[in-house]
């Protein structure tokens, strides 16, 4: 069974969310995360013999797509081009 992320989305803890977003291009997850997801979710996922799961491409690319549309982190500003006083 594949791990199916976006259906199971809101499943996921806030930490967990943050990692994937963090990660968004690893393609295979660590024994540790899927784990987690596995708790979170009830989702049992084909693995490999480190217990390690793969993402499927449509998982990959929803991960990708929420990792490009997250808002700025804490401690992140934007600056604007111009300076104070320029026209």
């Amino acid at each position: 069974m594949e791990m199916n992320i976006r259906d199971h989305w809101d499943n996921l803890s806030p930490g967990t969310r943050q990692w994937l977003t963090e990660n968004p291009g690893c393609v295979v997850l660590p024994r540790t995360i899927t784990e987690v997801i596995h708790q979170e979710t009830g989702i049992t996922a084909d693995s490999d013999q480190h217990d390690q799961a793969s993402l499927s491409p449509e998982d990959l690319d929803f991960l990708r797509a929420r990792a490009e549309g997250s808002p700025a982190q804490p401690g992140h500003r934007i600056f604007d081009a111009k300076q104070p006083g320029e026209g």
